[in-house]
């Protein structure tokens, strides 16, 4: 049986619900295919363990754009967002801990227990962040302008040109450092203290398998800083009810706008017929017939196991076929018997900083060395880890008593040396991990109930993330805004007509903000409706 829509998408994470939800409300037939047994993506909240849900891979919220959880009526549909009582929190084993408040004046408080000097740096810092972030958030949901792309291209690239000239001299500066430098150098123009500069560079390696010492580093920093949370900017949240509660709103307004929803429907193939994608066939055979096709799979996934290398490029399979994706990343869910009481800031019950970003990497010279040991023997004999509680915000996730925490964990490498697998050493990599917080929390790894782990190998089996990359492909200066995922394809077309890139493969890459699935619906409906006047017209 064959299904005919207008627009097919290949993937119901976030991006691709958004991109359904805006083409449907523009009047087209779509539908979205999701091969997991469950909507979301990495965005969904499991089971795993009886009595215990948290967010399975994606984990905290902040990027998701304002205007997509107003068009996409969100919070009608049931999206709750709370806020840390304390942003971030670093436990040092050698008893003492820096928490940083979301506020400047707490922020700068902490901060001067450290240094003084870095206390009144900060204001001006973040200044600087924000300023550049604010400049992010009007560039998330336009269309780069896209090399080769004609006269209209040349006038997008002027009219963006024109607004970095309107910047100060200083603020130009400060873009190019952000975009080119280490988060290293970037914070020692700043800071001296190596406990503050480790706090603030640890944004620069999230999901980033590079060093903060690395260049470009500076730009994943800005790329965590560019959120807000319930129109606070620079704040992360959670969802109630787990990152899953994003996507189940997501899927209610796409179905209420008459999107055909289809999960446990993997692709096989992408169907190509006279140089135009017409349609895609499943792993059980069943056919669907579309005048479109928007992938929101992983980029390198689609042009090297879906579509027929015989039809692109050679220049394009070639780049496509080097398209760096690789997080270092190793996810974890744990069910705790109780809080973990850490031995620089004990408390009695619930404190603060259990809602906070715990983090596990004191300085800068530890987020490099983590890093310089995962290429040198495949993880980080000190790794570091963002620990997040978030039954401290969300009683729906544990038992009375009871908690959930996340650990988002690297650097843990893609690929092993010495012919090891993930599958073969994935238990010794968690009691490593598990051994890291216990040193900084004792007893916490007695309190651990059951945990579920996800290796870089699990994340791509399991959501699809090639290379265990969250952000679909790394964040460097090749692989952003004109060039994502390379020169000539940044405006969410490939080399094969009717084929579209709605995932964060495009820009303005990773993270759960809806910003590609909203811009590729946009570039799709404009191309629907020039065909549609071309039609008219004969």
């Amino acid at each position: 049986m064959t299904e005919f829509h207008d627009l097919v998408i290949i993937g119901g994470g976030h991006n691709g619900l958004v991109c359904a939800a805006y083409c449907a409300a523009a009047g087209l037939d779509v539908a979205v295919l999701e091969r997991r047994p469950v909507l979301g993506g990495a965005a969904v909240t499991e089971e795993f363990h009886p009595g215990f849900r948290n967010s399975a891979a994606a984990y905290t919220v902040s990027l998701l754009h304002p205007r997509i959880v107003r068009d996409l009526r969100l919070e009608e549909n049931g999206l709750r967002i709370v806020e840390r009582r304390l942003a971030n929190f670093w436990p040092h084993e050698d008893g003492r801990g820096l928490a940083l408040p979301a506020d400047i004046a707490g922020a700068q408080r902490e901060i001067a227990t450290f240094s003084g000097a870095d206390a009144a740096a900060l204001p001006g810092y973040l200044a600087m962040l924000g300023r550049a972030a604010d400049l992010m958030r009007d560039l998330v949901l336009e269309t780069p302008p896209n090399a080769g792309g004609g006269w209209r291209e040349i006038l997008k690239a002027v009219r963006f040109a024109g607004r970095l000239r309107g910047l100060p001299l200083e603020e130009e500066r400060a873009l190019v450092d952000l975009f080119t430098r280490s988060a290293a150098d970037l914070l020692g123009q700043w800071f001296g203290n190596d406990v503050v500069k480790g706090a603030l560079g640890f944004d620069s390696i999230v999901g980033a398998y590079h060093s903060p010492c690395d260049a470009a580093s500076a730009y994943v920093l800005l790329h965590h800083a560019f959120g807000e949370v319930n129109g606070k900017r620079g704040l992360w949240g959670h969802a109630i009810g787990g990152m899953g509660a994003i996507t189940e709103a997501m899927a209610r307004e796409a179905a209420r706008r008459g999107v055909t929803l289809h999960v446990d429907a993997p692709v096989r193939e992408v169907l190509v017929e006279q140089g135009r994608a017409t349609g895609v066939v499943l792993d059980d055979g069943r056919l669907f017939r579309a005048r479109a096709i928007a992938a929101n799979a992983n980029l390198k996934l689609l042009y090297t196991r879906l579509v027929d290398p015989a039809l692109l490029p050679a220049d394009f399979l070639r780049r496509m076929r080097g398209f760096r994706c690789a997080s270092g990343t190793l996810r974890m869910n744990v069910a705790l018997a109780e809080l973990p009481q850490f031995a620089c800031r004990p408390a009695t019950g619930m404190a603060d900083h259990h809602s906070a970003g715990i983090i596990i990497g004191p300085t800068l010279d530890y987020l490099d060395r983590a890093y310089r040991d995962a290429r040198a023997h495949g993880w980080s004999r000190e790794p570091v880890i963002e620990m997040l509680i978030p039954s401290t915000l969300d009683a729906t996730l544990a038992p009375e008593g009871r908690h959930v925490a996340s650990l988002f964990c690297q650097h843990f490498a893609p690929e092993l040396p010495d012919g090891q697998t993930w599958d073969g050493v994935r238990e010794t990599a968690a009691d490593h991990v598990i051994a890291t917080v216990d040193r900084y929390a004792p007893g916490f790894a007695a309190s651990v109930i059951a945990r579920r782990i996800l290796t870089p190998l699990d994340l791509e089996r399991d959501f699809g993330l090639v290379g265990g990359d969250i952000f679909h492909g790394a964040l460097g200066l090749d692989q952003l805004f004109a060039a994502r995922p390379m020169l000539g394809y940044a405006d969410y077309r490939g080399p094969v007509a009717g084929l579209y890139h709605c995932g964060a493969g495009a820009h303005p890459g990773g993270g759960v903000t809806g910003a590609p699935g909203h811009n590729a619906a946009r570039e799709i409906i404009r191309d629907f409706r020039r065909r549609h006047r071309r039609r008219a017209s004969l």
